[in-house]
């Protein structure tokens, strides 16, 4: 579903060009997921807008089948605060020219989905960080994305919030069966959630590993063996010592 082949990319700043991204190389298959993890400055963020089709690379391909019908999460969610939970919620299908009752019944049920029945009239202001992401990852899927991407939604949560909403997004990747990208600082969450692991570092950033990790999604896998060895895995690539075979 997305492939991408020796992609680079570039800014233009004071009439020359600044490298951000240099000889991109990946896929990820249909119903999959895959984590994007580096050290900041290297690009994740650029890499997450190329393959939503808010960038073009200078040069490479970046093919993404279903790329229209996409969602996507940013880090502050995103949320309009003079709209209320419900109104953000359904934005993108009122931007559709979805019927109304289509609207209510859609927001309705995702609403229960997440854990927010009875918040509908509520602005985002009154509600707490995790709360917040919820209606962020309820409005991303009232449009039915196959693809979900997600610029570190989970970055200003404190630790029992983000593993809860971790798992929930796990939930909703397996049980909706779409497509999911994620770009994250965290190694625990990388490893919890992408089936794929992209390690990006350099500037510009570059691949420096590909590690498949099938496991991700399990509800026990943080409890593994498995989990903890790969979190050190990536740990040491980070540091710039993992120099062994690809995983």
């Amino acid at each position: 579903m997305i492939t991408v082949d020796s992609a680079c990319l570039g800014f233009s700043h004071g009439g020359a060009t600044l490298p951000v991204l240099h000889d991109i190389s990946f896929a990820v298959a249909e119903c999959d997921s895959c984590a994007v993890i580096g050290p900041s400055g290297c690009g994740k963020t650029s890499l997450l807008f190329l393959l939503a089709g808010l960038l073009r690379p200078d040069r490479g391909v970046v093919e993404v089948v279903g790329q229209e019908q996409s969602g996507m999460i940013l880090q502050n969610y995103g949320l309009f605060p003079w709209k209320t939970v419900a109104e953000n919620v359904g934005l993108g299908l009122v931007l559709r020219g979805a019927a109304r009752k289509t609207v209510a019944a859609t927001v309705e049920r995702l609403l229960g989905e997440m854990g927010l029945s009875g918040f509908g009239g509520h602005f985002p202001g009154q509600l707490s960080g995790g709360m917040q992401q919820r209606v962020a990852m309820a409005r991303a899927l009232a449009v039915e994305p196959r693809i979900l991407f997600m610029d570190e939604p989970l970055s200003s949560l404190d630790a029992l919030t983000r593993e809860r909403l971790q798992n929930l997004i796990a939930e909703v990747w397996l049980g909706k069966r779409i497509t999911m990208v994620l770009v994250t600082h965290s190694i625990e969450e990388a490893v919890f959630l992408g089936r794929r692991i992209v390690v990006l570092g350099g500037r510009p950033g570059r691949v420096l590993r590909l590690v498949d990790n099938p496991e991700a999604g399990g509800s026990d896998y943080r409890d593994s063996d498995v989990f903890f060895h790969r979190c050190v895995l990536l740990r040491q690539i980070l540091k710039g010592e993992g120099d062994g075979p690809e995983t």
